[in-house]
Parts: C-alpha cells; sequence; structure tokens
C-alpha cells in the first residue's frame, strides 16, 4: 500500500514507522555543509553529503554566488516565460549543453522539477516507459503521472530490457516507448552498461533517458559524465542532471535536442508554472561547471579515486560506496556507533531501498582529507568484523 492511500491518524502512522525501524526526524547541523560539520555541539567527519568534489565552499564558487546575488539579487521574481530569466540562466545552459555534448540545456528549480516536468512531455497514453527497478522516485513518480504504460526490468538485465523493447513495439507499434535509467545509481554505487542500452533503443526505435545526477563531475571526460565516455557520447536522448551534487550549488537541468528543449520550455509544466531558480545560482552554477571541467576538476576527481583506493574498492565506479546490512535496527545502531566515533554515515532503509537491504551508505568528497578516510576504513572494517562473527555464531 502507498503511503498516500494508508488510513489511520498520524499519531498512529508515525508509531507503525517507528515500530518497523523507519520512522525518520530532521536532526539539523549547527553548522553548513563541508567535509567537517557539527551536529549537537559534536564535530563530525560528513560522510553523508554528495559535495563530491567539494565545490559548495570553493571560494570561487561562492565568491560567484555573492557576486551573483549582488548583481541580479536574491530571487527571479517571476518564471521564466514572464521576466524571471537573466542572462546566468541562458549562459549556464549553453555551458550545460557544451559539457554534455547535447544541442541545448534547460534548468530547473530541481532534479526532481526536471523528471515531473519533462518525462510526461515526452510520453504519454499509448506510450511505453520502461524503467530499471532501482531508478530514483522522481523517475518513477514522472513515468507514472505521464499516463503512459509503466514496465520494470530487474536491475541492470539486458535480456529483460530487450523482451519488454519487443513486447511494446508488437503492442504499440506507433506509439512512442522511452527507456528511462541512471547512468550511477545513487544507494548501489554502480553502473548502467550504457553502450549496450543504447544499441538496444536505437535497434528497437526506442528513447534513452538517462539520470546523471551522481555522475556529472564525477565520471567522464571533464567530469562530463557517463553519456561522455567513448561508446556513449551522442547516443542519449535525454540527459537530465542535478547541479547541487558534484557541482556544489542547487537545481536541475536537462539536455537534449533543441526542439525537444523548446518543446519543454512550452510544456513542462514544472518548468513553465514554476519562479525561476535565483540568477546568483545559475552564475555560481556557471563557475563550479567551470572549475569541473578544469585541470583543478581533473585532480579533484583523482583524489576521489585515491579516496577509493584507501577505502579498499579502488575499482568502484563513483564516489558512492554503500555497506548492506540488512535489518533496519542494525542499520540505525551502526550508523549511531559511527557518529559516536565521530563520522557522520546515514543508515538507508525502505522506501529509499528495498526491504531487507538496508545500508550504511558512504559518500566520499575529494574535500576529505585522507586521514579521515583511514579512519572510515578502520570503522566499517570493525562493523564488517562484527557482522562475520555474528553470522558465524548463528549460521
Amino acid at each position: 500500500m502507498s503511503a498516500t492511500a494508508e488510513r489511520g491518524s498520524p499519531e498512529a502512522l508515525l508509531a507503525g514507522l517507528d515500530k518497523d525501524g523507519l520512522l525518520r526526524r530532521l536532526a539539523p547541523l549547527d553548522d553548513g555543509g563541508g567535509p567537517v560539520v557539527r551536529r549537537g555541539g559534536r564535530e563530525l567527519v560528513n560522510f553523508a553529503s554528495n559535495d563530491y568534489l567539494g565545490l559548495s565552499r570553493h571560494p570561487r564558487v561562492v565568491d560567484a554566488m555573492i557576486d551573483g546575488a549582488r548583481r541580479f539579487g536574491a530571487g527571479a521574481g517571476a518564471s521564466r516565460l514572464v521576466c524571471g530569466g537573466q542572462p546566468p540562466h541562458h549562459a549556464l545552459e549553453e555551458a550545460l549543453a557544451d559539457a554534455k555534448g547535447g544541442e541545448a540545456a534547460l534548468v530547473f528549480s530541481s532534479g526532481y522539477a526536471v523528471a515531473a516536468g519533462c518525462i510526461p512531455v515526452i510520453v504519454g497514453r499509448g506510450d511505453t516507459v520502461i524503467l530499471d527497478k532501482l531508478s530514483h522516485a522522481c523517475l518513477v513518480d514522472a513515468a507514472r503521472a505521464s499516463g503512459a504504460t509503466v514496465r520494470v526490468i530487474p536491475h541492470n538485465r539486458m535480456d529483460s530490457l530487450e523482451g519488454l523493447l519487443v513486447k511494446s513495439r508488437k503492442r504499440a507499434p506507433d506509439g512512442r516507448v522511452l527507456v528511462v535509467t541512471e547512468s550511477l545509481f545513487s544507494m548501489d554505487g554502480d553502473v548502467c552498461p550504457l553502450e549496450e542500452i543504447a544499441g538496444l533503443c536505437e535497434r528497437h526505435g526506442a528513447m534513452l533517458w538517462l539520470d546523471e545526477a551522481h555522475a556529472t563531475g564525477v565520471l567522464g571526460p571533464q567530469g562530463g559524465g557517463l553519456a561522455r565516455m567513448p561508446g556513449a557520447a551522442g547516443r542519449v536522448d535525454f540527459q537530465m542532471g542535478t547541479l547541487g551534487k558534484a557541482l556544489g550549488v542547487a537545481g536541475g537541468f536537462l539536455v537534449a535536442s533543441r526542439a525537444w528543449i523548446d518543446l519543454m520550455v512550452n510544456r513542462a509544466r514544472a518548468f513553465v508554472y514554476s519562479t525561476a531558480p535565483p540568477a546568483a545560482m545559475a552564475h555560481a552554477a556557471l563557475e563550479a561547471l567551470a572549475i569541473s571541467r578544469s585541470a583543478e576538476g581533473d585532480a579533484m576527481r583523482d583524489r576521489l579515486r585515491s579516496h577509493l583506493r584507501a577505502l579498499g574498492v579502488p575499482d568502484h565506479p563513483g564516489a558512492i560506496v554503500p555497506l548492506v546490512l540488512g535489518s533496519n535496527r542494525a542499520v540505525l545502531a551502526a550508523s549511531a556507533s559511527l557518529e559516536e566515533a565521530g563520522l557522520m554515515v546515514p543508515a538507508i532503509r525502505h522506501p529509499t531501498v528495498p526491504r531487507g537491504t538496508a545500508r550504511l551508505r558512504v559518500s566520499l568528497s575529494a574535500a576529505h582529507e585522507p586521514a579521515a578516510v583511514q579512519r572510515l576504513r578502520a570503522a566499517l572494517d570493525e562493523i564488517k568484523s562484527g557482522l562475520a562473527k555474528g553470522s558465524r555464531e548463528n549460521p
């Protein structure tokens, strides 16, 4: 049963969540983000943030945000189609299209708004959306809202994808088919077989939507994402991304053909009916993108890879490293013990991940000090040792 369909008083529903180890509470920090934060008066090394390159605190990005606010104001004041568009919005969109190898780009207030606004423009009744099972909630929600037939494949199963492409074409020969996946999956930290997916889409006349939220800035030449890797470039119809992770600011974007972007300007409701993101944000994001694409950005990605080696996962593709513990209670206890040791590592539970796969989710940043990563490895090794001991004692 979905959360929206549940019945009972709010108090009873909250009690049920608490009983299942699924109750969440806001836990604000005493100060802002960064590799080291304070909460409850205690200093914690932050392994929970998606600020993969450390750009949210980069002096040039911070200065650009301040300069943007002084020049363009704190808010846009209107939607882009009325009078909210300012030069930084257009400059950022041109730079994003260039960075991602596309014809055009459009900036939104969030990554969620990109999916919610654009997928229902691409597909509707009589069309089909094929989703990877581990696709982000915004992609699932947008697919359902579109009115298209929604089909789901087991994670990264290409045989299932091909079978559904064949069936979809037989069922509706003239309908649009949109394959939706992530490049770097947000909870497992693995990547999709993009070349193979693109080949299947091309063979069966389907369009391809790729969520690059966790790959932009981290993977590919100049941090251009998985879609910029050799063999994949030019084969993705829609590249969705975020400005609030590796680029350290806020907002989302879509890169596609000029015709599709022009159509989104006219029909994507999350764009048409929303106040434009502040121009100061776009001004800062433009600076962050420039850093990411520079030699300095390459050095940051090299630092990330050195952290992965120090953590003992040298072949891991991105900055997200999960440790699956299984039960909600176990992962909550592990997260609490890490916080006692001065390490902030979030406990991820259902519905963010499937039931029975609750996990610690480590997010590395180029801003982390090597010694902090070594501390984390020692703490995680201790947790793994405890799990192995428990397994031996309770076979």
